[in-house]
């Protein structure tokens, strides 16, 4: 059976397209901080698991070591939201964005590569972007750059990469996740927030895993190199003026 590596499969978005790479007949290895979630997400789904954070330069070799080979494909559904204005944000703020956000990400794969290329049919990578990055919001500094450097880093790996392993990434706007709780439990500021979408609503973890599904599956097999949005319209639809 196919497996795929999902890192951030504990919760929101990973968790979400972990179950949707299961019922589609997927073995799956997950990979997250929080051990009591990531037990409950690997027993409900039949996988195994690794423990530890994306900060942690170990983590990679041991969830290598522990996935196996071959694999079918990677998920790095790993992320921050860091919202300050410049004057507030630090080095600590911009290392601490950029390692988890894009680094990781890159260091992920470069753990994988062998395992990845030793599938029979092309693997495919996926990586996690924002509207943020093509829209700009105050206050969002820190994030969109590091958000920004994932885009790059998907058009550079999809084209070193090629043909073995595709690569891809999904550009989401707010999405009701853990990440995001203190803006989506914050019934005013949601609420003017997914006004400013022409679906009118904010995301869902499940909106998101349907597409990243779809990119890792087999059907998907002549995309590679692109960032797609799925953001309620937000990214290019004004309804509003």
């Amino acid at each position: 059976m196919a497996k795929i590596v999902v890192y951030g499969g504990s919760g929101g978005i990973g968790v979400a397209t972990a179950r949707l790479l299961h019922q589609r007949g997927f073995d799956l290895h997950l990979v997250g901080r929080d051990v009591t979630r990531l037990a409950a997400a690997a027993a409900e789904l039949g996988a195994a698991f690794t423990v530890g954070d994306v900060t942690d330069d170990s983590l990679f070799a041991r969830v290598a070591a522990e996935a196996g080979a071959p694999l079918a494909g990677l998920v790095y559904a790993v992320g921050t939201i860091t919202l300050k204005p410049l004057s507030r944000l630090g080095p600590a703020d911009f290392a601490r964005d950029f390692r988890i956000n894009a680094e990781g990400a890159a260091l992920a794969v470069q753990a994988v590569l062998p395992a990845l290329k030793a599938s029979a049919d092309p693997a495919s990578v996926l990586f996690f972007s924002s509207v943020a990055v093509g829209q700009g919001f105050s206050a969002h500094a820190s994030i969109s750059m590091a958000k920004g450097a994932v885009e790059g880093l998907t058009r550079a790996l999809a084209a070193e990469l090629a043909p073995k392993v595709r690569v891809n990434a999904i550009a989401p706007s707010l999405t009701r996740t853990p990440l995001a709780q203190a803006l989506t439990d914050n019934a005013p500021v949601a609420e003017a927030i997914a006004g400013l979408h022409a679906l009118g609503r904010l995301g869902e973890p499940q909106d998101i895993a349907a597409l990243a599904a779809f990119l890792l599956s087999r059907e998907a097999g002549w995309i590679t190199g692109q960032v797609i949005g799925v953001d309620g319209g937000r990214a290019s639809l004004r309804t509003k003026g």
